[in-house]
């Protein structure tokens, strides 16, 4: 599944195609692509068209792009984007239909050409291999906090005030921030750690404390702190949880600089390009390798109907408390 790198890749790539871009057109090419959304796909259709996009915005996974209202006093809405497993945003002019396409946007961008003319349209195709992901019209509501809702990169600068920008999805208002985000509190997320028993890497995963770190991330980060996954949270130091914290922002943010992971042609960006940031991972998916820090064998051990990766030797197993 896209995490947080995977995502803010596909979203800064949006950004400049999509800002103040509007809708022409909205072709649903199949039903199942709108399970999240609450109406037919004709009611998807009329609400979208004519519509101006105002950003794409970004929380740990979760991307949407806020919809300018049409007539004062309307409720802000967004289209929100749930990439799934497999779903792909792909960019272009003209070109052959995906074969997993599942709906076609038009739009029209706010730019102009060499000579002044206006940009042509362009195709925004939600394309999705397994048919997990969706698209939907959802309301927005304020954010808990009134810090602006998630990363909107360069629009930031040019509408700071917006009623969007401190609006967030009803389908997303449940998601914790994500810790690249500059609201994000780390002695929230700490205070709410040590409150847990279960192993740190669960707490890692629950979007509901910590938004955008999945299995790839999580067991990088784990490795780089030289933390068991299973050491209980509670159990962890003050300094233990800023380290973890240190170490997951300096993860997420290489795999930024690599384009995110890409292990096939699922996880790309706008264009159809992947990341290579799996060429620099340490431990996930590197059973049977030496560890690059001490040269133990790395292990795959079965966790949460998944796999954690692990150093047996950087990573020492917590100790059972005895009674």
């Amino acid at each position: 599944m896209p995490e947080l790198p995977e995502v803010e890749v596909v979203r800064a790539g949006l950004e400049p195609a999509v800002s103040g871009a509007r809708v022409l057109h909205v072709d649903v090419v199949d039903d199942r692509a709108l399970t999240r959304h609450d109406g037919p796909a004709e009611d998807f259709a009329d609400r979208l068209t004519g519509r101006t996009i105002a950003a794409a915005v970004r929380r740990g996974k979760f991307l949407w792009m806020p919809l300018q209202p049409e007539h004062e006093g309307d409720r802000p809405e967004a289209l929100v984007v749930h990439l799934g497993m497999s779903g792909q945003i792909l960019l272009g002019r003209g070109r052959e239909a995906a074969k997993h396409r599942r709906i076609l946007l038009d739009v029209q961008p706010t730019g102009t050409d060499r000579d002044g003319s206006p940009e042509p349209p362009v195709e925004l195709e939600f394309v999705d291999q397994r048919t997990f992901g969706s698209m939907a019209i959802d309301e927005m509501v304020p954010t808990i906090d009134g810090a602006p809702a998630g990363s909107a990169g360069h629009v930031d600068e040019v509408d700071p005030d917006a009623v969007w920008r401190r609006s967030i999805p009803k389908q997303v208002s449940h998601i914790a921030r994500d810790p690249l985000d500059p609201a994000f509190d780390d002695d929230r997320f700490i205070a709410a750690a040590r409150k847990r028993s279960s192993g740190i890497k669960r707490v890692l995963l629950d979007q509901g404390v910590v938004s955008g770190i999945g299995n790839i991330y999580a067991d990088e980060s784990l490795w780089a702190a030289r933390l068991h996954y299973d050491r209980p949270a509670e159990r962890l130091t003050r300094a233990d949880l800023h380290g973890l914290l240190a170490e997951v922002r300096h993860v997420l943010g290489r795999a930024l600089e690599d384009g995110g992971t890409s292990f096939d042609a699922q996880y790309v960006n706008v264009n159809g390009q992947s990341g290579y940031f799996s060429q620099r991972l340490h431990v996930y998916g590197q059973q049977g390798k030496p560890c690059p820090r001490c040269g133990t064998t790395i292990v795959r051990e079965a966790f949460m109907n998944r796999s954690s990766h692990i150093c047996p030797v950087c990573q020492p197993r917590p100790r059972r408390r005895t009674r």
